[in-house]
């Protein structure tokens, strides 16, 4: 039931590793830079701030929902004052751990919206409550929950620090001194010792928690050891929070993945499906795909607890475990409804990866999402209410949910040039090649689906595949070439990026191949991600 770390260098040119997990191209930085840390590079980056910000100032939904959930929200004020601890305590005589989460809470509003709206008062207000507590807080205690502590404050702090780096007055090295003296020490701890007890002891949330905040922690202070570690553990860890044992038994011809505390109740098994969100969110804006990693098993193991949670059956396999120090055997041999309905802040950023980023069919967890639309933050929820940041649908929505139209990035009406995101200064030519001379191209409404796009020459001729190769032609009126000429904005590989999906041909992208352009099926690679990925300009 469990696995422990293999080693891997991080951020090199994009190639497919082990079981389907691709590092992504290079972060951009100077020559000889290739393994440079991206900064803001954790559940957010700048280019997602700065979609936020448009969007929020545009009005547009569900964006202006997600912003109004935050600012109703009485955390996020900018007079917050904080209240640091020098010991922090969690299970036990003297908890006060709570106190803790409500400020770490405060900081990552405040710093949401002074990056959002550029109110300095929120920044002040970020900056003061981070560097009040780098200045006091000594130690984490309590009983085995103080590791729970640990991994989820570690994590949850090292974001809210991350968005403010750089701001001034903020004391970003004393904070990382905090970060690498209390908390690192006891995430490193128990994943390699588990407080003593059998290996299969604590559940897979124990672990999710502790990996997201040494990967985080190693972010932060620009540590690839560390972000390796973390890494490393998802994919071969021995504990119930890699990948393998969170999600120990595949269903239904593979679609499903049994979550690992689902026998337990949903309360968990959905709190820890959040934190492998927030885990695979933070490696992919260091350019690692784990969402990906063995055939997309995350995504599985959360479209089962998704799709269990929305009143629907799942099938289970009896799971059984060891526990406790005697290492005395348990089983489970039906799913637990307890907690059933379990509303986390955090399926958002789940939906967007999979459905919008990746274009995938993932039905339960897309329901799942709008149902829990829009996301509040710490302080908006139940027992759980500060497991996790929050604000999802402000923060990671990349596309209307209504119609996937590749979150605004297409307008009708206007005219564009498309360049290839990883071959730059060649754009779609006149003659439906890959080149220098661009063709400029008008946007309409799709002719076979108006939530659809068709492009245009100053010819009249459209956009089309035919046999797989993409060429311009006259509109000859058919419902065929309606359906050729027809496509889908996806999100692309970078911000402002899109990729056209064929209406009729679902899963299939314009790519290049040299400079040759055809409608190809998805490959699940970074390569073909950034073949078929185009700047309109």
């Amino acid at each position: 039931m469990t696995p422990e770390p293999s080693r891997r260098s991080l951020l090199k040119a994009a190639v497919t590793v082990g079981a389907g997990a691709a590092v992504l191209p290079a972060l951009p930085g100077p020559a000889g830079a290739a393994t440079a840390l991206k900064h803001p590079g954790m559940l957010h980056t700048q280019a997602d701030f700065d979609r936020m910000r448009a969007q929020v100032n545009a009005g547009a939904q569900p964006w202006k929902a997600g912003w109004d959930r935050l600012v109703a929200n009485g955390r996020s004020k900018s007079t917050w004052k904080p209240r640091p601890l020098e010991t922090i305590v969690r299970g036990g005589t003297g908890a006060n751990s709570v106190q803790a989460s409500i400020d770490i809470a405060a900081a990552y509003q405040n710093a949401l919206r002074w990056k959002i709206s550029g109110d300095k008062a929120h920044g002040d207000a970020a900056r003061d409550i981070l560097n009040t507590w780098s200045a006091t807080l000594k130690t984490v205690n309590g009983n085995a929950d103080r590791y729970l502590a640990g991994g989820i404050m570690g994590w949850q702090f090292a974001n809210a620090a991350e968005i403010m780096r750089g701001y001034p007055g903020f004391d970003l090295a004393r904070f990382k001194k905090m970060l690498l003296t209390v908390f690192y020490p006891m995430n490193d701890r128990f994943l390699k010792e588990h407080n003593g007890a059998c290996i299969s002891n604590y559940w897979a949330n124990w672990d999710l928690c502790t990996m997201a905040s040494i990967l985080a922690i190693g972010i932060l202070c620009d540590d690839q050891a560390k972000i390796e570690q973390a890494v490393d553990y998802f994919k071969h860890g021995k504990g119930n929070g890699s990948i393998m044992n969170a999600v120990p038994f595949l269903h239904e011809g593979g679609t499903l993945g049994q979550w690992q505390e689902s026998g337990r109740d949903q309360g968990h098994s959905t709190v820890g499906v959040g934190w492998m969100g927030v885990f695979c969110e933070m490696a992919w804006n260091q350019g690692i795909d784990l969402y990906g990693y063995a055939g997309n098993r995350f995504m599985k193991g959360a479209e089962y607890v998704a799709k269990y949670n929305l009143g629907e059956t799942v099938p289970f396999t009896t799971y059984k475990w060891k526990h406790g120090t005697t290492c005395a055997p348990r089983e489970q041999t039906v799913i637990s409804a307890a907690g059933r309905g379990h509303a986390g802040p955090f399926w958002a950023m789940i939906y967007n990866h999979y459905g919008v980023r990746r274009g995938l069919d993932v039905p339960s967890i897309q329901a799942y999402s709008k149902r829990v639309a829009p996301e509040g933050g710490g302080g908006d929820y139940g027992g759980s209410q500060y497991d996790h940041l929050g604000f999802g649908t402000l923060t990671f929505t990349r596309a209307t949910a209504a119609n996937g139209n590749g979150g605004g990035l297409l307008a009708t009406g206007v005219s564009r040039t498309f360049e290839s995101v990883n071959d730059p200064k060649t754009y779609i030519t006149e003659s439906a090649r890959l080149g220098a001379d661009a063709v400029t191209l008008r946007v309409v409404p799709g002719l076979a689906d108006p939530k659809g796009y068709s492009l245009v020459d100053a010819e009249g001729r459209y956009l089309r595949h035919k046999n797989f190769l993409i060429r311009f032609d006259a509109n000859d009126g058919t419902a065929l070439f309606k359906r050729d000429a027809t496509f889908h904005a996806r999100q692309g590989t970078v911000a402002g990026s899109v990729r056209l999906e064929s209406v009729n041909y679902p899963r299939r992208f314009v790519r290049h191949s040299g400079d040759r352009l055809r409608l190809d099926k998805a490959l699940d690679t970074a390569v073909f991600r950034a073949d078929s990925s185009f700047r309109p300009a």
